[in-house]
């Protein structure tokens, strides 16, 4: 890969294409009700509004430009957009993101407004950003020490950076 941007058009949001990256919450009359488990290994489960900026990111023609990934090693998080359509971009927790290679596995799914997902530990993400909109909020679960547990690799040092496309 080169240090010219990949380019990802954002896909619907599924169960069986979210699955390499946590899982979906379902009503609590579908029988798979319970099959997951929210990990959170500090015992510091935390909930609160989040947001997110189209002006923290880049712009570029077409989009956004993702250039950082992040993750958490202690804890799953769930993120749920509360006013507007987003975009969230994600990568497995196997993945070492060491190599542009690795950013192959990148993929990037929009989120309906009030559509929980559930990030299991380890997966790598940004966002999510708004569509359409120059912010979004979030409702969001995750460790409250969230911050010394903030993994990050910078994708345009690793000459793949992202650009997403959602305009």
């Amino acid at each position: 890969m080169s240090d010219e941007p990949r380019r990802i058009t954002p896909v619907p949001l599924s169960g069986e294409g979210w699955a390499p990256f946590g899982w979906l919450p379902v009503p609590d009359t579908d029988p798979r009700d319970g099959e997951h488990r929210l990990e959170y290994a500090w015992q510091d489960v935390h909930v609160n509004l989040i947001g997110h900026r189209r002006d923290e990111v880049p712009e570029v023609p077409g989009g956004l430009r993702c250039d950082v990934l992040f993750r958490h090693a202690t804890h799953t998080q769930v993120v749920m957009p509360l006013d507007v359509t987003a975009v969230v971009v994600v990568a497995p927790a196997g993945v070492g993101m060491q190599a542009p290679s690795d950013v192959e596995q990148v993929r990037a799914f929009v989120l309906d407004t009030l559509q929980p997902i559930v990030l299991d530990r380890g997966t790598w993400h940004w966002g999510p950003y708004p569509i359409g909109s120059d912010s979004v909020e979030l409702f969001n679960v995750q460790g409250l020490r969230y911050a010394e547990d903030n993994d990050s690799v910078d994708l345009a040092a690793l000459g793949a950076p992202l650009d997403i496309l959602v305009d």
